[in-house]
Order: structure tokens, then C-alpha cells, then sequence
């Protein structure tokens, strides 16, 4: 073995220890461009093959030609005395395979494996980077916004050393991102591009909330308290349906904390967004009237299961506040619940009812 092969199986091998780009890989990506710069020089026959083997330290190129008896094509043929020369069975297998002297195209050997492996090691770290971040889909990761677009408003941030972008549409309404901020984004999805992986993010997505209470809220992490559903309208207000199996637990009060020190620390990252956090419950009577918080609820009936529709009454005095500004508290509840509710005030529409 010669000392470039020794160098070459050596760079092989530093590259998978440094970049995690295996051997084998790189080998068979080389010998594949080797063959294809080679054929060029046999008239585009395909006659040349290249065999890598870094286990085994084999680095040959072989020409295969037909034995003949008169030369028709001087490329892909040979005559049979010459072919006996280098292999004495040549004639009973109609053809022989010539070893090449790799020193005779040590350029172009340099420059293709200096090609293959910047690509593999390209692809490798793309490959690394979607199994990292598809590890990472419907998970919290914190990005560091690089610039905003002056035209467009989206953020271009830095995830990691993954550049990708925040859509105007997915930032918290009236948030104002500066470069060098760290802000907390939801992956949305993670996709393969011709480019690389590309990663969706956003702000405004209910799992940012969801994953911003599992990571203040031990029990939600540990599974004493699990998280039923959510609605929000982001930069405004979120609604969380909470409920433990276990009923010496109030999940509400946990999720709140101390002087509501955790629900606190969730508004601030979001910016001062308001958030409800009500008791779920199996029963729909009892569940849509809490997802009416803040708003006190006279009674729940339901009109229809399916489709499911009820009738909620509620004092005259929190007729707004259970509707809600431009109808936002009633739209999450009802998102929240899954049922269309039709909120009336508690006199002038129910006559003996009223009473009672």
C-alpha cells in the first residue's frame, strides 16, 4: 500500500471520528465519482469500477475489456494474447479485468474526494439537524432573533446553528421582536427541503402555552396533572382545562402557584397575556360553566348532543363579561369545550323560568 492510499483511508477515517460521517458512507460516494470522471476517458462505456473498502484498507480501479481476436474498438477491447498476459483465464471468461495505477489519476481521485466528502459532510450535518430537530417537533426551544424584514415584519432567528425564519402571522400580535432577543417558539413541523431541513415555528400556536405550563408546572411534567384542552387568541387571551385523577389535588391552584407565581411567569414570557385556567370535568354542564371564568354562570342546559349545542343563562351583570370583548371570552370556551354556546341574560327571556 502505497502512502497516498495509507493518507486517504486515514482522512476517512478522521472524518468520521470529527463529523460523524462514516467511512463506509464517504467510500462508496468516492468510488461511485471515480467511475463516473473515469468513463469519460473509455468513450462513456460502462466499463470502469471502483472498489473502496476502509475495513479492509482496498483501494482499487479496474477497466474491464472484452478479449478479441482483431480490435474493432481499441477502448473497450483487447487482444487475447495481451489479455493472457494479465490473466491467464482471460480467454475462457471473454474478458479481463485491468488494474489501473491510481497514481495515474491522482488528481482527479484529489479532487472527487475532496467534492464527496464536503458533500457527505453537508448532508451528514443536515441529516443530524432534522433527527435532532424532528426530535424536537411539538417541543419548546428557545431562539435568538437575528434581524427583522422592514417590509414583511418576519424574524429571521437562530435556533441552535439552524437559521430559519418566524412568520409575521405566527408572532404574538403587538409583540415587538428587537435583535438579540431570546424568545420562546413551538416547532411546529420539521420538513426535508433541497435545502435542508426546514423547521416551522411559531408563537402563536396553543402548544407553546401547553409546553410553557409543562415546563413551569412539575405536576403537569410528572402527570399528577394533565392538561385536557386549550384555546387561545394569541397576544390576548388563553383558556387551560386542567384535571387530576387525583382529587387531593386542586389542579387549578397548582397551575396558578404561590401568589400565582407560575401563571405569572407564563404572562410575562407571553407578554402580558391573559390566561384562564379552569377545572375540566367529564360532566358538560359543569365544564362549560367554568370555561366561562371569569364569568358566573346561573345554569348550563344542553339543547343537543349532537350537534353539540347548549343554552347558558348568566346574571345580567355579567352578560359582557361572559361574552366578552367583540365575543372573545364565549368564542374560547366554546373552543375550548367543544360546544356552540348561546349565552342569554338571566331576566326578560325565560318567564317562569326566571323565577325559579
Amino acid at each position: 500500500m502505497n502512502k497516498d492510499t495509507k493518507e486517504f483511508f486515514a482522512a476517512l477515517k478522521m472524518m468520521e471520528e470529527e463529523k460523524g460521517v462514516p467511512q463506509q458512507y464517504l467510500a462508496e460516494k468516492i468510488a461511485n465519482a471515480i467511475v463516473v470522471a473515469l468513463r469519460k476517458d473509455y468513450g462513456g462505456n460502462d466499463i470502469v469500477t471502483c472498489t473502496i473498502d476502509p475495513e479492509k484498507m482496498i483501494f482499487a480501479v479496474t477497466v474491464r475489456k472484452e478479449v478479441v481476436d482483431e480490435i474493432e474498438d481499441p477502448i473497450s477491447q483487447i487482444l487475447r494474447d495481451e489479455a493472457i498476459k494479465i490473466d491467464s483465464k482471460a480467454v475462457e471468461n471473454g474478458f479481463v479485468d485491468i488494474k489501473l495505477d491510481t497514481k495515474q489519476f491522482g488528481r482527479i481521485v484529489a479532487q472527487t474526494a475532496k467534492h464527496v466528502i464536503r458533500q457527505g459532510i453537508r448532508e451528514a450535518e443536515r441529516g443530524q439537524t432534522m433527527a435532532e430537530f424532528q426530535n424536537h417537533n411539538r417541543e419548546l426551544l428557545t431562539a435568538v432573533v437575528q434581524q427583522i424584514d422592514p417590509r414583511t415584519g418576519n424574524a429571521t432567528v437562530t435556533i441552535g446553528k439552524v437559521e430559519t425564519i418566524l412568520p409575521k402571522l405566527e408572532q404574538v400580535p403587538g409583540e415587538e421582536l428587537c435583535e438579540g432577543d431570546h424568545i420562546k417558539v413551538y416547532v411546529v413541523d420539521v420538513k426535508e427541503t433541497d435545502k435542508g431541513p426546514k423547521v416551522m415555528i411559531s408563537r402563536t400556536h396553543p402548544g407553546l402555552v401547553k409546553r410553557l405550563f409543562e415546563t413551569e408546572v412539575p405536576e403537569i411534567f410528572d402527570g399528577t396533572i394533565e392538561i385536557k384542552s386549550i384555546s387561545r387568541q394569541a397576544g390576548s387571551r388563553s383558556k387551560l382545562a386542567v384535571y387530576s385523577p387525583n382529587p387531593d389535588i386542586d389542579p387549578v391552584g397548582a397551575c396558578i402557584g404561590q401568589r400565582g407565581a407560575r401563571v405569572n411567569t407564563i404572562v410575562d414570557e407571553l407578554k402580558g397575556e391573559k390566561i384562564d385556567i379552569v377545572k375540566y370535568s367529564d360532566d358538560p354542564v359543569q365544564f362549560i360553566g367554568e370555561a366561562l371564568s371569569p364569568a358566573k354562570v346561573v345554569s348550563v342546559e344542553i339543547e343537543s348532543e349532537n350537534p353539540k349545542v347548549c343554552r347558558v343563562t348568566v346574571p345580567d351583570a355579567q352578560l359582557s363579561l361572559a361574552i366578552g370583548n367583540k365575543g372573545q371570552n364565549a368564542r374560547l370556551a366554546a373552543k375550548l369545550t367543544g360546544w356552540k354556546i348561546d349565552i342569554r341574560p338571566e331576566s326578560g327571556f325565560y318567564g317562569e323560568d326566571t323565577e325559579d
